[in-house]
């Protein structure tokens, strides 16, 4: 069966094809009401599918919007899409998803593919990196911007793309503080290298409120900022367990999932958390409500981000806005007991 042509429906309902187009792929210039009539009785009689872009350039939008994360299969990421997306239904529109595996240059790329495809608006979530690799994407959305989209980072400033930001210093400090309120002294901190700045910031403000609180940081052990990465770092964190002599560390893992990681590493070494050596992280992801045992962490509301994210993409003011920060809860559960 051949597909009906807007000039079909222009013919069966009278009118000129101009005029069908305004009706069907939402123009601010709308006919009179019975043309309007006319024209949507022809389309339905015809079967006629209401072509997208044509749709999208009536109306000078395309109702879409782009979502970058750094890693869909981490709960921290997959938290804030689901925010994302229920924003976006909240608002009429429909998210489109690119997951970089933490690439920068497959970050550039995912953002440059959004802006060719004519979405409203791309909102980048994920920590960023050094200066250099973060280069050409905040020129990818400079020139977004220029071109009338509007672009938002969950995470650290990006360019002049607006802002909403995890409490990574205020959560990361109010823990450590909670922590040396629970008697533990002696700190290790898994993180990850330095280009990769949520887990600088988390490590740096942990750092200084131990030590502000008469604590002491006895190793910083660095690997993959992931749940691989925290699965690695377990052999080094059992030996410096074993030359603690009997004085079980705590160790400040800068993400939910490293702790996760290293958690598991630890239970294949007969290493006992928290009996032999405490683990604390951040972010409370969903999959923390399973696991034994639990981990204490720094409670942030995930889908909130990805919420507050779509709500500066669809706001009507153009002006780009103070970055938002989200709030935080200290939670201690049985991974620090004492």
């Amino acid at each position: 069966m051949v597909r009906a042509r807007l000039q079909d429906v222009a013919d069966r309902a009278g009118v000129s094809l101009a005029t069908a187009s305004r009706v069907l792929n939402g123009s601010a210039r709308q006919p009179g009401a019975a043309l309007v009539t006319k024209v949507r009785a022809a389309a339905a009689d015809l079967g006629y599918v209401v072509n997208a872009q044509a749709q999208a350039l009536a109306r000078s939008r395309t109702g879409l919007l782009g979502l970058v994360v750094q890693d869909i299969s981490d709960p921290y990421f997959s938290s804030i899409a689901a925010g994302a997306q229920a924003a976006a239904r909240e608002h009429g529109r429909m998210v489109l998803l690119a997951s970089t595996d933490r690439q920068p240059d497959v970050e550039r790329d995912a953002v440059a593919a959004f802006a060719a495809h004519r979405v409203d608006a791309i909102v980048v979530a994920g920590t960023r990196w050094s200066v250099e690799e973060d280069a050409p994407v905040a020129a990818e959305l400079e020139a977004f911007r220029a071109s009338g989209g509007r672009a938002v980072v969950v995470g650290q400033p990006l360019g002049a793309a607006e802002v909403v930001r995890p409490p990574n210093v205020a959560g990361a400090a109010a823990l450590a503080r909670a922590l040396t309120g629970q008697g533990h002294r002696r700190f290790v901190l898994l993180g990850a290298p330095g280009r990769v700045v949520t887990a600088r910031e988390r490590s740096g403000a942990f750092a200084d409120a131990v030590r502000a609180t008469g604590g002491e940081v006895v190793e910083v052990v660095e690997q993959e900022f992931s749940r691989d990465g925290g699965y690695a770092a377990g052999d080094r964190i059992a030996e410096i367990t074993a030359a603690a002599r009997g004085e079980a560390p705590c160790v400040f893992a800068a993400s939910d999932v490293m702790a996760i990681g290293l958690i598991a590493r630890l239970r294949e070494l007969d290493v006992s958390v928290p009996g032999d050596v405490a683990v604390a992280g951040f972010d409370d992801i969903p999959t923390l409500r399973d696991h034994v045992p639990a981990v204490s962490t720094v409670r942030i509301p995930l889908q909130d981000l990805g919420r507050l994210a779509v709500a500066a993409a669809v706001a009507d003011d153009d002006e780009v806005g103070d970055a938002v920060e989200v709030g935080y809860e200290v939670v201690l559960r049985d991974s620090t007991a004492r």
